[in-house]
């Protein structure tokens, strides 16, 4: 063997190995972000459900004045959603499940990016309501999207921040 096959050889077999290696990632980032709201659940769930009041606390909208925003849907509930294109990216949110005063859950398609979930989850506090905001973006078998979600958690969680500090504001 020369040595040039040699070298081929083993280029190829850490190759193989890297890419091997990402599948011992996690497959899902998790990014969970909490606060306490002096308002009570019902009053944050009609934001979080309509298209139109999910725009008062959209984290993305604060910080991206030129976020281009195209509503559809019904204005509230399951269904109700809006395309956004910005500079961070473009794609469609939908709230795919809603439990009065309690629950919204968001399908986010951002295309060839992914397909990230977001729930609200709010529960009544002594002094408001306890707001859960977490989000989940599933790699799948792709092992570029498991070593981007290496970073999900730094880059969303002051986005989720961000969002919240938002809520309260809008309230």
């Amino acid at each position: 063997m020369t040595v040039l096959r040699i070298a081929a050889l083993g280029a190829g077999v850490f190759a193989a190995l890297s890419l091997l290696s990402t599948f011992a990632l996690p497959e899902t980032a998790r990014v969970v972000r909490t606060r306490t709201i002096a308002a009570p659940p019902a009053t944050l769930y009609a934001l979080a459900v309509s298209n139109r009041g999910y725009q008062r606390f959209n984290p993305f909208a604060s910080t991206d004045p030129d976020l281009a925003i195209d509503l559809f849907g019904p204005d509230a509930g399951v269904g109700s959603g809006f395309h956004f294109a910005g500079r961070e990216g473009s794609g469609t949110q939908t709230v795919a499940r809603a439990i009065e005063d309690r629950q919204v859950t968001y399908a986010i398609d951002m295309g060839v990016f992914g397909q990230p979930t977001q729930t609200i989850h709010l529960e009544p506090s002594g002094e408001g309501t306890r707001v859960r905001w977490e989000m989940e973006s599933p790699a799948g078998y792709n092992p570029v999207r498991r070593l981007f979600n290496l970073v999900v958690p730094r880059m969303m969680g002051p986005t989720l921040d961000r969002g919240l500090a938002n809520l309260a504001a809008a309230v």
